[in-house]
């Protein structure tokens, strides 16, 4: 299989299979704590980089030939090994999938293109979106996320706000914490202000446990990452 790997077993999503939708590391960020390479290409262009037919077959097959074990899936994932909204075709894909089988879909994004309402239609019939927030303010997101440049956090925050107001599946927000980096508490009560903006039905928490493929990072004290929990409210989780 070129486009599904999995399942795979997680805290967050159970027992998931995963379609990837773009070629190896083709993204709009090159987060540092990202455990794969630096980003062979870093864009915000949309354009089918990967034929969803050759996806939609591959599922199909392989729902035809495991279905003991497609029962036990909790979701099918759109994520793999770049940003996948970048890949213009992802509301068909979603589309067929929805056809093919009743196990529920997610789609994990680093939230970068939500500004753009086309986006944000092609993904509204997944059962759980799952979108990245790691900053609140345009010298932070730089450090963390390093984005394209003409991504911008205020854009981002807008589009998962009008997410929220268009979508009536589930949100959980993910922010991903390196010690030294994002972790600080002004800095935390930034992200907060934004999260009470978006309002997501889960705030999930994390800090890399190993250091990427890039840089030595540092996980965050256990004991200050229960503080940030308690600071961002009772609807938020740590993983």
């Amino acid at each position: 299989m070129k486009h599904l790997y999995g399942p795979v077993k997680s805290r967050r999503l159970g027992l998931s299979l995963g379609l990837s939708l773009t070629p190896y590391k083709v993204c709009s960020f090159d987060c540092i704590y990202c455990q794969l390479q630096t980003a062979s290409i870093k864009t915000s262009e949309r354009r089918e980089y990967i034929d969803i037919r050759e996806v939609i077959e591959e599922l199909r097959s392989w729902l035809e030939n495991n279905p003991g074990q497609a029962k036990t899936l909790s979701y099918i994932t759109i994520s793999g090994s770049g940003e996948p909204t970048l890949n213009i075709k992802i509301g068909e894909l979603i589309s067929q999938i929805k056809k093919l089988t009743t196990v529920p879909l997610a789609v994990i994004t680093n939230a970068s293109l939500l500004s753009d309402p086309l986006v944000r239609r092609d993904i509204r019939e997944a059962d759980l979106i799952v979108p990245s927030l790691d900053a609140a303010t345009d010298a932070v997101f730089a450090r963390i996320d390093r984005p394209f440049p003409t991504v911008k956090i205020e854009d981002i925050i807008r589009g998962l706000e009008a997410l929220r107001q268009e979508y009536r599946g589930k949100i959980w927000l993910e922010v991903m914490l390196v010690s030294g980096v994002n972790d600080d508490l002004r800095h935390i009560k930034r992200i907060k202000e934004a999260a009470e903006r978006i309002n997501p039905d889960k705030i999930q928490l994390n800090s890399p446990v190993r250091s990427s493929a890039q840089l030595k990072l540092r996980m965050v004290p256990e004991a200050k990452l229960r503080k940030i929990k308690s600071l961002l409210g009772e609807n938020c989780e740590i993983i």
